[in-house]
């Protein structure tokens, strides 16, 4: 730790002592760089985050398998069985990007889905409603690290207008688990009998072998670092650093204590992003959680639910990678996030009218619910971590972010009763409420990032240039030379 420090610090310093003359980049090769990035960076994380995602929410796909009635599960038994593995993953996600600040990510990432695995494994072996609910607590307990610490990583090693495509194509892991869950799901359901296991049984051990075999591949491949890489050059160590600060260089927030922490906690901008990404996240749990129970609701088979989940969760990729690279292109976060607030409006509002429609009908629903909501997801972390500047408030700032805004999960566990099936009302009013909530959260980032942009293009905040050098040190985004992107 100490030698990642001196290098770190080292690169620095040169970079300061180069001065101005060192200013301009070399276009060939950061291009090369970033490619090398997005192929040793981002990949293997989005392959995790797959299974990391689908261990979370194949319990929907078990539901429909039998697990219910084999488990005596009765009322709310199931919705209590989603919302527990919410509070460990809220609580300990702060910590763990703090944690991570100062720990070696491939050990770190690796480590902790090689445990997500094993008890992904142990819930096709529970006997008991309480055996599934003390399983799903230790898994919340486990993952909560893995989401934040992803980004935060990858916030490492690319400047600010580049990352939203690439969260974008790491948070699209969420689809492609969504739908190869279905896919996975299906196959697995087929060995039901064998080894003396059910159906739902065999979803739960399959995809939990299959993470503990891809977390040890990973554990020598994930990227550490950028000071670390083995696999990048000191000239390409230097110009990740220099990217990463380009335009926001005096936005340091490198080191932590209770008064700076104190300073990050109060930051009116997280907590608009925790209401941001809590808003939009109802809707991206419920719907991985319940969507197979839908699809079975609207007149399919078990086998047709798991395959027919697949299309759903293909276009919202699609969808999702598209508005990313516009609003990459366009520098611009705002107005696409209301756009996909208004996709999903559609299909919410139809859900709720579903009286005399089609089965057709009501599928085409959920395709606009799920497209504009996973469009919303990505642009809403990516955005936060644009707005803020130093190493140890991004890492804080996108952990409160996530974790804080994972009460969304909570929510979206709770939302769907069945007493309420087939319509289910009340969910799909309570999903579509808190997805404008997370526009009136974005509206109010929007205007108060805009009103300080001015402000700092009138030098209104250039007293902060007088504080002493150790607290102009420790600003972050609060220093008049930080620009945010809207």
């Amino acid at each position: 730790m100490a030698e990642k420090e001196v290098l770190g610090a080292s690169i620095h310093e040169d970079l300061e002592s180069r001065g101005s003359s060192f200013s301009i980049i070399d276009p060939i090769a950061e291009r090369r760089l970033v490619r090398k990035c997005d192929i040793r960076v981002v990949p293997l994380l989005f392959l995790l985050y797959v299974l990391a995602y689908l261990d979370r929410i194949n319990i929907g796909n078990a539901k429909i398998e039998g697990m219910p009635k084999q488990l005596k599960m009765k009322g709310n038994d199931y919705n209590v069985a989603l919302l527990v593995f919410f509070v460990p993953y809220i609580l300990l996600e702060v910590p763990s990007n703090l944690i991570l600040k100062n720990l070696d990510p491939p050990k770190w990432l690796s480590g902790m889905m090689f445990i997500c695995g094993i008890l992904a494994m142990c819930m096709g072996f529970v006997k008991t409603k309480q055996q599934l609910i003390a399983v799903r607590i230790l898994l919340g307990l486990f993952e909560s690290g893995y989401y934040p610490g992803c980004l935060y990583l990858m916030s490492m090693y690319y400047k600010r207008d580049e990352l939203l495509k690439r969260y974008t194509a790491f948070y699209c892991s969420t689809h492609i688990a969504g739908a190869f869950g279905g896919l996975l799901a299906f196959g697995f359901a087929d060995l039901r009998g064998k080894g003396g296991l059910s159906a739902w049984e065999w979803i739960f051990v399959g995809e939990g072998l299959i993470t503990i075999v891809v977390a040890i591949v990973a554990f020598f491949f994930i990227a550490p670092w950028p000071q670390d890489a083995k696999w990048l050059t000191a000239e390409e160590k230097e110009l990740v650093v220099r990217r990463n600060e380009e335009g926001v260089r005096a936005a340091k927030m490198n080191r932590m204590s209770l008064r700076i922490f104190g300073r990050v906690a109060r930051d009116w901008k997280i907590w608009c992003g925790v209401g941001m990404y809590m808003g939009v996240c109802t809707t991206g749990y419920s719907q991985s959680f319940f969507v197979p129970t839908f699809l079975s609701e609207f007149g399919y088979s078990p086998s047709e639910a798991q395959l027919h989940t697949i299309p759903l969760f293909a276009i919202s990729l699609l969808l999702s990678l598209f508005i990313a690279w516009l609003s990459d292109r366009q520098k611009h976060r705002y107005g696409f996030i209301i756009f996909g607030i208004l996709v999903s409006t559609i299909g919410y509002s139809t859900l709720l009218n579903q009286e005399h429609l089609s089965r057709s009908v009501k599928y085409m629903a959920l395709f606009f619910l799920l497209s504009g909501a996973y469009t919303v997801l990505p642009i809403t972390m990516c955005w936060m971590n644009n707005s803020l500047g130093g190493h140890y408030k991004r890492g804080a700032g996108m952990a409160f972010q996530i974790g804080f805004g994972n009460i969304g999960g909570i929510i979206g566990s709770n939302i769907y009763q069945s007493k309420e099936s087939p319509r289910y009302r009340t969910g799909f009013a309570a999903g579509l409420g808190m997805l404008w909530f997370c526009g009136f959260c974005a509206t109010i980032l929007f205007f108060g990032l805009r009103r300080e942009n001015r402000k700092r293009d009138q030098g209104l905040r250039d007293d902060r240039l007088k504080l002493p050098k150790e607290e102009q040190e420790v600003l972050g985004d609060d220093h008049p030379h930080f620009r945010y992107i809207l």
